[in-house]
């Protein structure tokens, strides 16, 4: 998804990013995370860009948005039947949503892409109205599985794809297709305004 949204941007390094996730083992025990990051966040925000969960600015934008992503996972989670604090990446017998953090991965980057699209706006903060649009993406419409559904209905099919493959001990996760250039454009539009 990381690749997707900097494709759409133009930026080169979307091909590193392709290319290392096609490369990424169960457990990332080559730490390709790491190394993407180190690419990516650069390249979507500014090579002066760090990302720190303490910061002002974009980085509490995106604390906001990844809150709201994060909190429509964990519902579709326990809708799904799981319990949130028993992750498969994430391990913290003080993190109560565990699961809901490693379910929540692939829908960050629309957060990412909202962000970057509202500091390009000129909107470096937390306001009432940034918040309504951050909360407005989990009506996005993503494309998964042949259809069009909103952001928290793919939440409840990945969810609910999980639970059947633990049940049917197969892995068969329900992942929407990254966005195309369009569906990047359209993401986070605040009402009144076209794409």
């Amino acid at each position: 998804m990381q690749a997707s949204l900097l494709a759409v941007q133009g930026k080169a390094e979307a091909n590193a990013l392709m290319l290392m996730s096609r490369r990424v083992r169960s457990g990332d025990p080559d730490n390709f995370e790491a190394q993407a990051a180190r690419k990516y966040w650069p390249a979507l925000m500014g090579k002066e860009f760090r990302r720190d969960q303490n910061a002002d600015g974009a980085n509490a934008l995106l604390n906001y948005g990844y809150t709201v992503m994060r909190s429509c996972v964990a519902r579709s989670i326990i809708g799904a039947g799981l319990h949130p604090a028993i992750g498969l990446h994430h391990h913290n017998r003080l993190n109560g949503f565990a699961l809901a953090d490693d379910l929540v991965e692939p829908f960050r980057p629309l957060v990412d892409g909202l962000v970057r699209r509202m500091i390009d706006e000129g909107i470096e903060s937390v306001t009432p109205e940034a918040k309504q649009r951050l909360a407005r993406l989990i009506g996005h419409d993503l494309r998964l599985g042949g259809a069009i559904s909103p952001v928290s209905v793919a939440t409840q099919r990945l969810a609910q794809s999980l639970a059947r493959s633990f049940e049917e001990r197969k892995s068969a996760l329900a992942l929407f297709d990254p966005p195309d250039a369009l569906d990047w454009v359209s993401l986070g539009q605040p009402v009144g305004i076209e794409a």
